[in-house]
């Protein structure tokens, strides 16, 4: 392999050489080597960015919708013609396998899609005769800028799906700090948006460390922020960007719980088990870590989902044979190989151990197997804090109250799961679980992006989720503006009343 490329930052339309000294390594995880570096960028850049996307607003805010999601239309379009190019970036810089690595694609253009419907979507509402005489119309306006601080763990889909689409579309402008770790699918994108049209300005992109990124909370043009990762970095920034007057959605950490009941069907939930919990490495929020198993059919489960675990193909993300890839860095495989330590030494039974897995020609990769920790107890924090990688905890109960009751107290409430052939049950359990997003017989409950991502409890800070109906609220403002018109009679009238129309109805 050659010498690891130094990237650049975005702002503007142009690609820029940042003056930084510090570069953060951005390695091909299937074999361990460097493949770019990315910069630090400098606070100075970082204020550039934000200035390019203020001078920008403007002209962007008062460009008409239907002229605006025409540029989504042709990203759209761009992003098919590049799929597997986009396909092969996300593969190569985070290690997702090949169909994993293109559903983090084709969850960009789905936002995308549901943003193109933004002339809908940004319809106000109207009331003649509000008052005698009186009509109010609201409206629903552009805000500002933005700024999307994105994670590692979906490098294309969070900042240029969940932030970006429907961002720009009501109107906006943002600066997206892309994951240093794998910035390069959101920086192609970045490319086909101005492709597609998307003016200078209205999208640019940085990567920097916390201390750079702590610009956007406080900087008097940022207008909210939209965030993805950890729960102690999301409360800070919740309360940081609320207390100098900015909107924020900050999606945190989870440990989604999965309630597996006796009547289930056992081999095909099993099967949907493996393919939540080890799906993408583990290295998602919407992973199903935690198996709460009734304990009449516990045994059988485990037997299962070990067998089943064990056929997963390990290997090179590129290799599109391969089932289960490597994990982002060496110190991310070190995270997860200690929670798994701290799993035994808490008193769990290791009955699947991928700690010591090895691919031939990747030996270098950060790989990890399946893991399957049984006999988890209430003491343990390996079954109540995230682990973000293949590892699956059971914890056994006698039945569904005791178990749901276990999946309540979790501090996370991201999704939960049931896996039943009960009608009663699953209705209950979709009443009573604390899980935003919920599934029966599903084992990665995300809705489509017509819905937004509802996370509860310590897993979301703020008011308006990303997606959806809330998604559109988040980055849109209403303005309430009331009318009325003098007849030539009124005009001679010498006395306004009190409430001037406010008044429903007239006196």
């Amino acid at each position: 392999m050659g010498e690891a490329k130094k990237l650049k930052f975005f702002v503007n339309g142009q690609w820029m050489e940042s003056k930084t000294t510090k570069y953060m390594d951005v390695f091909d995880p299937s074999t361990g080597e460097v493949m770019a570096l990315a910069p630090c960028c400098t606070e100075e850049e970082v204020n550039m960015a934000v200035k390019a996307a203020s001078d920008a607003y403007p002209a962007w805010s008062a460009t008409p919708v239907m002229k605006r999601v025409q540029v989504l239309y042709k990203f759209r379009d761009l992003l098919d013609e590049h799929m597997d190019e986009l396909t092969e970036i996300v593969a190569r810089e985070h290690g997702k396998v090949w169909d994993e690595a293109k559903g983090d694609i084709l969850k960009v253009k789905e936002p995308v899609e549901f943003a193109c419907g933004m002339p809908t979507l940004m319809m106000g509402e109207s009331l003649m005769e509000t008052s005698k005489g009186y009509d109010t119309v609201l409206y629903k306006e552009s805000v500002g800028v933005f700024a999307g601080i994105a994670p590692f763990n979906f490098p294309a889909m969070i900042p240029m799906g969940w932030m970006t689409p429907l961002c720009v579309a009501a109107g906006n402008t943002i600066v997206i700090k892309a994951a240093s770790m794998c910035p390069q699918s959101a920086m192609r994108c970045a490319e086909l948006w101005k492709e597609a049209g998307l003016p200078d300005g209205v999208l640019n992109i940085v990567t920097c460390s916390r201390n750079e990124a702590e610009i956007f909370l406080k900087h008097p043009d940022v207008k909210g922020i939209s965030f993805v990762g950890s729960t102690s970095v999301g409360l800070h920034i919740y309360s940081t960007a609320a207390k100098y007057g900015k909107r924020v959605q900050a999606l945190c950490e989870a440990k989604n719980h999965g309630l597996v009941l006796e009547d289930a069907a056992l081999e095909r939930s099993a099967r949907g088990i493996i393919n939540s919990s080890f799906g993408c490495a583990g290295e998602r929020c919407m992973a199903l870590p935690v198996i709460v198993a009734q304990e009449s059919i516990a045994d059988r489960l485990v037997e299962l989902l070990v067998q089943y675990a064990k056929d997963l193909k390990i290997g090179p993300a590129y290799d599109k044979t391969s089932q289960l890839g490597p994990v982002v860095t060496a110190a991310h495989k070190k995270f997860v190989t200690d929670w798994i330590d701290k799993g035994i030494e808490e008193g769990a039974k290791l009955v699947l151990d991928g700690r010591n897995v090895t691919v031939p020609g990747y030996e270098n990769g950060f790989y990890l197997g399946p893991t399957i920790l049984d006999h988890v107890t209430a003491d343990m924090t390996v079954g109540d804090k995230e682990i973000f990688g293949p590892v699956i905890c059971i914890k056994r109960v006698k039945d569904f109250e005791e178990g749901l009751a276990i999946m309540n107290k979790n501090e996370f409430a991201n999704g939960s799961v049931i896996y039943t052939q009960s009608g009663y049950y699953a209705r209950e359990f979709a009443r009573r679980t604390d899980g935003g997003m919920v599934g029966v017989n599903v084992g990665i409950p995300v809705p489509v992006g017509v819905f937004p991502f509802t996370g509860h409890k310590h897993s979301f800070f703020g008011d308006l989720h990303c997606l959806g109906k809330d998604g559109v609220r988040f980055f849109t403002e209403t303005k309430a503006v009331t009318t009325t018109w003098f007849s030539e009679e009124e005009k001679k009238n010498t006395k306004v009343d009190t409430w001037d129309g406010s008044v429903g109805g007239g006196h």
